[in-house]
C-alpha cells in the first residue's frame, strides 16, 4: 500500500526558487505529495503548489522576478519595523491562489510557520487566510514589516525552525522529504559583512545554520530523506540568478524521483 507522502519545503530566500523546479520535476514523474509544510520562501511555493498552481506555469514568473516586483519601500521604515513591505508580493500571490484562499479550501494540506517576537515561540500557522499566513512566514525581521495578527507580531518561521519537519509529521505524513535550500551558510557563503544590514543578516545565518544543523540530528527518526540543492554560494537576500535555482532544483527532483518513488511504495 501507497504511503503518505509530507514535504517540508525550507526557508531561502531567493534560494527558495530551487523548490519551484524541485516540485516540477516531481509532478513530471507522477509524484504528489499528500502534505507539505513550508517556511517563508518555502510555504509561498507550497502554498501555491497545495491549492493546485501548476510549477510549470510560474517558472517563468519567479526566475524574472524583481526586488521592485514583489516589495515596496517603507515611508517610516523604524515606526514600520522593516525597510519594506510585502504588498506587491501578495497582490502576485493573490493573482494566482486568490485573495479570499483559505487553509481548509487547499486542494493538498498545508500549513507553514512564522515566529512570533512577543512569545518567542514558532507558530504553525493551518487556518484562515492562506496568503496572510505565506506573507508573515516570510517576513525577514529587520528587512520586511512583521504582520501581527492575534497578538502576535510575525515574522520569517526561519529564525527558529528553517525546515518544518515535525509539523509535517503531526500532519499524517508516513514518509518526510525536507528540502533545505540553505545548507550550511556559514562555510558555503563565507562573507564579510560590509554594513549594518549585511552584519545583522550575516548574525541570522549564523544561528540559523547552527539551529538547523541541531535539530535536523535531534529529529532524524522523522526524516526520511533530507535533500539540498547545489546552489554554491548563491546569495538568498539578492534577487538575482533565480534561473540558476531553479535548474538545480528540477535536478534535485529528477535525481531522487526514484527514491523518493521506493520510499513511499510506488
Amino acid at each position: 500500500m501507497k504511503k503518505k507522502l509530507g514535504l517540508a519545503l525550507g526557508a531561502g530566500g531567493a534560494r527558495g526558487v530551487a523548490h519551484v523546479g524541485f516540485l516540477q520535476a516531481l509532478d513530471e514523474a507522477g509524484i504528489r505529495a499528500d502534505f507539505v509544510t513550508g517556511c517563508s520562501m518555502g510555504s509561498i511555493v507550497g502554498a501555491c503548489y497545495c491549492a493546485g498552481v501548476s510549477m510549470k506555469e510560474v517558472v517563468p514568473v519567479v526566475t524574472g522576478l524583481k526586488l521592485t516586483r514583489i516589495a515596496s519601500l517603507n515611508a517610516n521604515m523604524l515606526r514600520a519595523c522593516g525597510l519594506f513591505r510585502l504588498t506587491k508580493a501578495r497582490k502576485l500571490l493573490e493573482e494566482y491562489i486568490g485573495a479570499q484562499t483559505e487553509f481548509s479550501g487547499l486542494g493538498i494540506p498545508f500549513r507553514c510557520v512564522a515566529t512570533d517576537l512577543i512569545s518567542g515561540k514558532t507558530v504553525c500557522l493551518k487556518e484562515g487566510n492562506v496568503i496572510d499566513a505565506a506573507i508573515a512566514s516570510s517576513s525577514v525581521p529587520g528587512v520586511f514589516s512583521p504582520v501581527e495578527r492575534d497578538g502576535m507580531m510575525l515574522v520569517d518561521g526561519g529564525v527558529i525552525e528553517r525546515v518544518p519537519v515535525n509539523e509535517v509529521k503531526e500532519m499524517g505524513a508516513e514518509v518526510v522529504v525536507a528540502v533545505d535550500v540553505l545548507g550550511d551558510l556559514v562555510t558555503s557563503i563565507p562573507e564579510k559583512p560590509t554594513n549594518l544590514i549585511s552584519t545583522f543578516l550575516r548574525y541570522i545565518d549564523v544561528i540559523d545554520t547552527r539551529v538547523t544543523r541541531l535539530k535536523r540530528t535531534s529529529r532524524g527518526e522523522h526524516i526520511d530523506l533530507w535533500l539540498e540543492p547545489a546552489l554554491g554560494n548563491m546569495d538568498q537576500y539578492k534577487v538575482k540568478d533565480l534561473d540558476f535555482a531553479y535548474r538545480k532544483g528540477y535536478e534535485l527532483g529528477t535525481a531522487n524521483t526514484q527514491k523518493i518513488k521506493e520510499l513511499i511504495g510506488e
